[in-house]
């Protein structure tokens, strides 16, 4: 149970909100999370996102990564998917998934299907540097921030 001392008359509701169309965008990690499967037969990474610019900046995005699992080739899958993402960001030996946050990447995002219950939802498809989206190398120079500084105050 959890205080609250909330007052839903002064807030307008969420009206719920659909997926963000397919496309590419400018994201940074923000949180991870390694976690079981369902079946506790292995474990995954979870990878929140948020999109740092456009129309849908401020939105989050998932995606999951099977380390631990008795299928060499999902693993296999997991590992290719994890080294795109280090890559992307220029972290190549990360010793823990919070190393990996705050880097600004290019995610591509497709809309699917959701077996479970046919609704729409976003996926995470790939990953590539930042220059990708705009399609020019970003050049570090004087004035620009530390990779250490999170994206959303970063000058662009």
């Amino acid at each position: 149970m959890a205080t609250l001392n909330f007052d839903a008359t002064q807030v307008e509701p969420s009206t719920g909100r659909d997926p963000i169309p397919a496309g590419k965008y400018v994201a940074a990690i923000t949180a991870s999370e390694m976690k079981p499967t369902k079946n506790g037969t292995g474990a995954y990474l979870e990878l929140e996102y948020h999109v740092l610019d456009g129309e849908h900046k401020g939105r989050k995005l998932w995606s999951r990564h099977t380390l631990q699992h008795p299928s060499a080739q999902t693993v296999q899958i997991a590992r290719g998917d994890l080294s795109a993402i280090c890559r992307a960001i220029g972290i190549m030996t990360p010793k823990d998934s919070a190393e990996l946050h705050n880097f600004p990447l290019t995610v591509i995002v497709k809309v699917k299907k959701r077996e479970d219950n046919g609704e729409l939802t976003n996926e995470i498809s790939g990953w590539a540097r930042k220059d990708a989206a705009a399609g020019v190398p970003q050049q570090a120079g004087p004035g620009t921030a530390s990779p250490a500084t999170p994206p959303w105050l970063r000058k662009a």
